[in-house]
């Protein structure tokens, strides 16, 4: 097994927090309103701030913060890709820089995240924004860390949101690593100097992928490794997702010929 994150006993004082933070929501009678749900995982490609895609006007929770793993590449655990000339892009296919210049390859998926501002009711867009993704490649490795793509930089990228609060990426379908779920990991930041200065976090956390999509794609050439990895594994039982995945449950669209696009509403 691929040591991807640094493990139960770094992740489950982090869950045991967001459990008693719904608990004691809960206790309270107050309302917690998530802006995506599980059930809207095939809606629309491109997210709006209109009444169907905000849940509640008055309130609505943050993003669930969770771990960023041992290969963030963000100066927290070794190299930092953030200060490097070149990080700031939409396409994250390709390695850049001084890297060796590879591509990683696999079914194409844009995604695309909305952040927005909590404290309005998820209805104001966090214009001016930073946001960094970065995830695994189709064998289930990361750039920069991992045997084999040490010298690549792929898969990692800055974009700033526009006036929608949206930020772009054109990467690949992850591939399904042993012990976790696909995903994508994501850090949001205030501004893009903050973001290209590796400073002031605001959010960390982690976008989920549908079974059925993920289970399409897995049967394509080159992810065969993740195929046997994802039947063992379930939203449930995932280590970051099993306790509530509505808020980073991407919706999905799009086929495995054309492409996938992956959107995210993420209130911070």
């Amino acid at each position: 097994m691929h040591e991807h994150d640094r493990g139960l006993s770094y992740d489950l004082p982090l869950l045991a927090r967001r459990r008693m933070v719904r608990l004691l929501a809960g206790v309270s009678l107050v309302p917690l309103v998530g802006c995506t749900s599980e059930e809207e995982t095939t809606a629309s490609s491109s997210p709006s701030l209109s009444p169907s895609s905000v849940s509640s006007p008055v309130q609505c929770e943050t993003v669930p913060k969770e771990t960023e793993g041992p290969f963030p590449g963000d100066g927290s655990n070794g190299v930092n890709v953030l200060r490097e000339s070149g990080v700031v892009r939409s396409d994250i296919t390709q390695s850049f820089g001084d890297s060796a210049g590879g591509t990683a390859e696999g079914v194409p998926l844009t995604v695309t995240l909305t952040v927005v501002d909590a404290a309005s009711g998820c209805g104001t867009p966090k214009k001016g924004a930073a946001v960094y993704i970065w995830q695994c490649d189709r064998e289930g490795r990361y750039s920069l860390y991992n045997d084999g793509v040490t010298d690549e930089n792929y898969l990692r990228g800055v974009q700033e949101a526009d006036g929608k609060g949206q930020v772009t990426f054109k990467s690949i379908f992850p591939g399904c690593y042993p012990g976790r779920w696909p995903h994508v990991h994501f850090e949001v930041y205030d501004s893009l100097a903050d973001a290209t200065a590796a400073r002031s976090i605001t959010n960390t956390s982690q976008l989920a992928l549908p079974k059925d999509v993920s289970e399409r794609v897995y049967a394509t050439d080159g992810y065969s490794e993740s195929v046997r990895n994802l039947s063992e594994l379930s939203l449930e039982s995932d280590m970051v997702f099993s306790d509530g995945y509505n808020q980073q449950l991407a919706k999905v669209t799009g086929t495995v010929e054309q492409g996938y696009t992956a959107t995210l509403t993420v209130p911070v």
